[in-house]
């Protein structure tokens, strides 16, 4: 469905928020931010949130304000960079809550420290949120991939095991069920009137790579706001990197299995239904194409195209393993907290977050 452009208003500011926690990726960094500094909608600011590193911390913080010091005029970006540490527990989805706090634009948009945005990526942005109804608008990814090409056997259906946009969602400015967080704007005030991102379900560096804290807060977004407008346009572009250990079988597996472990924790919060209604749609239609695309490739002898039928039935298989050890743990640890509770103990599940209710909240995937 497509959304309609209304009229257009004043143009609203935009605060951007990059979180950091490796100084692996240091070129990486300065190169998303400055991506963000050449933006033809300039951003009001820049928020750089580093998770529990202190040397990048200080690192960070010596390079920007040395250059807004007097250092050379090619190191210093237009855009006002402010440098904070993360005031929640470790992972991306606090760091992301550490940077809504402190946002000073009507919106809130978020790249990745890995990817660098096109020049009209916030312009379509702002275009967007000139309908008041407009709570969130994500953009396309594309994938860079360390190897200067896509390997045969990696399926564009399961793309978003890479952070990147996959086949199967509708092309332009469409209404969608949830956006995907690494290229991703939001209303400032929808974090007013729901609170933040999940802690619990995203990313936390060291541990298995979890997903689907965008999913959860904009299912929250569209059930305290019913009439809420949740958007994707396609040209808001950004450019990630997929580096090579991303490109092989054995992260694409566990990838798809952390997703079916990060569907199990949403589904506990939100419930099946708006959980995985985009899921089903997934699974039942886009899927089965790619596997037939796969194998009619294979037999017309193009390369990759067996490969890239078989990945995507062990990447349904690990997802739905996931999903259902997920959701066995939970039932345990809700059997536990009734144990418990009978028993007159403390009643906490095993994951932190206050029984019965998201998990906690500071401040998709598919």
């Amino acid at each position: 469905m497509s959304a309609a452009s209304p009229a257009a208003g004043p143009a609203p500011r935009i605060s951007v928020v990059i979180c950091v926690h490796t100084e692996d990726r240091w070129d990486d960094i300065l190169a998303a931010v400055a991506s963000v500094d050449g933006q033809s909608h300039p951003a009001h600011e820049l928020l750089v949130v580093v998770d529990h590193h202190p040397a990048l911390l200080a690192r960070l913080r010596e390079h920007f304000e040395g250059a807004h010091a007097g250092a050379p005029a090619s190191r210093a970006p237009a855009t006002p960079v402010r440098i904070m540490a993360n005031s929640g527990p470790q992972g991306l989805s606090a760091g992301r809550n550490t940077g809504v706090a402190v946002a000073g634009g009507e919106i809130v948009a978020f790249l990745d420290d890995d990817a660098v945005a096109e020049r009209d990526w916030l312009c379509h942005f702002a275009a967007a949120y000139a309908d008041p109804a407009v709570m969130a608008v994500g953009g396309r990814t594309e994938p860079v991939w360390a190897s200067g090409r896509r390997p045969a056997w990696f399926p564009e259906e399961f793309d978003w095991v890479v952070g990147c946009t996959y086949r199967g969602l509708p092309p332009g400015r469409v209404r969608v069920r949830n956006v995907l967080g690494g290229n991703a704007s939001f209303r400032r005030v929808a974090f007013d009137l729901v609170g933040g991102f999940a802690v619990g379900i995203g990313r936390d560096a060291g541990r298995r790579p979890l997903g689907c804290e965008e999913t959860e807060l904009c299912i929250r977004i569209s059930r305290s706001l019913p009439d809420a407008v949740l958007l994707i346009d396609d040209r808001s572009v950004i450019h990630h990197r997929v580096p090579a250990a991303r490109e092989r079988f054995g992260y694409f597996r566990s990838r798809a299995y952390a997703e079916g472990l990060s569907k199990a924790l949403v589904t506990r919060s939100v419930g099946a239904r708006d959980g995985l209604s985009a899921e089903r749609r997934y699974t039942t239609r886009v899927l089965p194409v790619g596997v037939l695309r796969g194998v009619r490739d294979a037999l017309l002898r193009r390369p990759g195209g067996a490969g890239r039928a078989g990945a995507i039935v062990a990447g349904v298989t690990a997802a739905a393993a996931g999903y259902a050890w997920g959701t066995a743990r939970a039932r345990r640890a809700r059997r536990a907290r009734a144990n418990s509770s009978e028993r007159g103990g403390v009643d906490r599940p095993a994951d932190g977050t206050a029984a019965g209710a998201a998990p906690e909240r500071e401040g998709a995937a598919v």
